[in-house]
């Protein structure tokens, strides 16, 4: 009985260690793999371009400066954005012309820009390569995708905006026509000005002698223009001239430089050249854009249907 009893006092002991036991397991590759949070600054420093996806835009406000740009970019205090389409790629060496100022701290971003003023943003790291820039004051939040200049796509910019590139200047001149094709009623018209602002499609043409002034030109006709890509080719489009009180022009439209365009009228068989006179730098550092062409000021349309922005605004406008 003092035997049974005896053991049965060992086991009880021992359950007693053996329950009290706890196994602690590092995690070296948790360990190893962890990182410091990152500052705003090094977020908004770690690509050189920051593409603007417009059409993810949420929020039924709009800042203008964002609303302009297809990049921007943050260097030493210094914003930089790419505001047109002539010369992207080159001008500034990819990042643009200099639009202003910024100040990085607490993941806020503030904005001095040249024309517009301050402005202030909540910043959020979306994914990798992905950031939210909400604006608290008009509720509006514009997402950026960063890319480094030698990954980044210019001519995809490029041509998935022509519409905007057409508005870059002044006025367009017929600079040539070719020898072959029917005659039409298009062979008269010189000039062409695709307009900025307002529905973003409107346009003007004259039968103004070729070599007149853009600042000169009288607009004999109006109407709707529109630019369609076509399947397969991402570099040919088409242009058609929705003409107020005549019939539809339409042409196959090719760009040969960021000066000039080749339009190809199916129905007369005709080649016409067209060469931008007047170029418009938009938002030009230190000066308010300067030109006589009558339209609103250019910004970049959302496609996407807006909605409310359901981040919560904890500053007070």
């Amino acid at each position: 009985m003092k035997t049974i009893k005896l053991l049965s006092g060992f086991a009880l002991i021992a359950l007693l260690f053996t329950s009290c036991y706890t196994e602690v397991i590092v995690d070296d590759y948790a360990y190893d793999n962890y990182q410091e949070p990152i500052t705003v600054n090094q977020l908004l420093n770690s690509y050189e371009l920051w593409y603007i996806d417009i059409n993810e835009t949420i929020g039924y406000g709009e800042t203008p400066f964002l609303q302009m740009a297809f990049t921007v970019s943050f260097r030493n205090g210094n914003l930089f954005a790419n505001n047109n389409l002539v010369g992207i790629g080159s001008q500034g060496n990819g990042y643009g012309i200099q639009i202003g100022y910024y100040n990085a701290y607490d993941m806020i971003l503030d904005i001095d820009h040249d024309i517009d003023g301050y402005d202030s943003f909540d910043v959020y790291q979306i994914d990798h390569n992905t950031i939210e820039l909400y604006n608290p004051f008009n509720d509006t939040s514009y997402f950026l995708h960063g890319y480094q200049r030698s990954n980044f796509d210019y001519d995809y910019v490029f041509y998935d905006n022509i519409q905007y590139f057409l508005q870059e200047y002044e006025a367009w001149e017929k600079t040539y026509t070719s020898n072959f094709g029917a005659l039409n009623e298009f062979d008269n018209e010189n000039f062409l000005q695709f307009l900025s602002g307002g529905n973003d499609n409107n346009f003007r043409s004259s039968q103004d002698p070729e070599g007149t002034n853009p600042n000169s030109i009288y607009w004999d006709y109006s109407g709707l223009y529109g630019v369609n890509d076509v399947n397969g080719n991402m570099y040919l489009k088409t242009l058609t001239l929705d003409y107020d009180y005549f019939d539809n022009e339409f042409f196959e439209l090719s760009i040969v430089n960021d000066q000039r365009v080749e339009l190809y009228h199916p129905s007369s068989g005709t080649v016409y050249e067209f060469t931008g006179r007047g170029y418009i730098q938009y938002l030009k550092v230190g000066q308010t854009t300067d030109r006589s062409k009558t339209s609103g000021e250019k910004k970049r349309k959302q496609h996407t249907r807006k909605k409310d922005n359901p981040r919560e605004n904890t500053r007070e406008k």
